[in-house]
């Protein structure tokens, strides 16, 4: 049986081993779309029926026309990178929610969602395409469907231990239990998590520069952030972000390669 659970764990990794889009990064994902998009857009329907769709117009047309243009940005890259089908299975839609939480999110097939409470930090149209062309590189990325697969794997190693420890004391396979679940998650977990959220936002950069967006405006806006969320956030280490701080200096220097990346496709910025 022991045998068995890490062939199965070594098998799956191995065989889910792909490309990500942009960054070319070898990403573990099992999960396909014909299986997580159905789940993803009844989710997403669930989710409209039981929230309030904000009734500002203009505010609804700015979210849709920032994410028209972020989701067109990114069928030109797969167009220009040889992958024009890569999007065909999305069915993008936009809506803007009457929430005061500070949060947006994209799921998996591009079903987004602006709260209003972020408005007043992104404070422009520019600063809102910072947050969906984001959230929009994590669908895009797979990066709902990588920690699903990771998540598989690191259930598998929970039963490896329990089977492991099978012969010791209740209290012994407690410990072991603890310590791999403290040390999956500090060690292994949390650091996915804060890759995924910096590659999102190296990649967010990219696409709303080339919809024509200033990339500058990522670490304007990250600074505003900051400028809320002071002292109100966990170690680095124990959080799935990096520090405002991290963030900051890596949107900065982001920002450059972003341009050069728009330039392929005919956008100049003045500085």
């Amino acid at each position: 049986m022991k045998k068995l659970v890490l062939i199965t764990a070594v098998f799956l990794s191995v065989l889910a081993c792909k490309k990500t889009p942009f960054t070319n990064r070898t990403q573990l994902n099992f999960m396909g779309n014909n299986t997580i998009f159905p789940q993803s857009f009844a989710a997403y329907n669930q989710f409209l029926t039981a929230h309030e769709i904000a009734k500002d117009a203009n505010k609804q047309a700015m979210v849709e026309r920032v994410g028209q243009r972020i989701a067109a940005a990114a069928q030109r890259y797969f167009e220009a990178n040889g992958q024009k089908d890569y999007l065909k299975d999305y069915k993008w839609e936009y809506h803007l929610v009457k929430d005061e939480q500070i949060n947006a999110f994209c799921m998996p097939g591009g079903k987004i969602v602006v709260y209003t409470g972020i408005l007043p930090i992104t404070e422009t149209e520019e600063g809102l395409a910072v947050v969906m062309g984001h959230e929009v590189s994590h669908a895009l990325l797979n990066h709902g469907a990588e920690r699903m697969s990771m998540g598989t794997i690191q259930q598998i190693g929970q039963v490896g231990v329990a089977l492991a420890t099978a012969n010791g004391t209740p209290k012994q396979q407690q410990m072991w239990m603890t310590a791999y679940g403290l040390g999956s998650q500090i060690g292994v977990m949390l650091p996915f998590s804060r890759r995924d959220e910096s590659e999102a936002d190296e990649v967010g950069l990219r696409l709303m520069a080339i919809a024509g967006y200033n990339p500058d405006e990522g670490a304007k806006l990250w600074k505003r952030m900051a400028a809320m969320n002071k002292g109100q956030k966990p170690p680095e280490m124990m959080s799935t972000h990096p520090s405002d701080q991290t963030r900051i200096a890596k949107l900065t220097a982001y920002a450059p390669k972003a341009k050069e990346e728009a330039k392929k496709y005919g956008i100049y910025f003045n500085n």
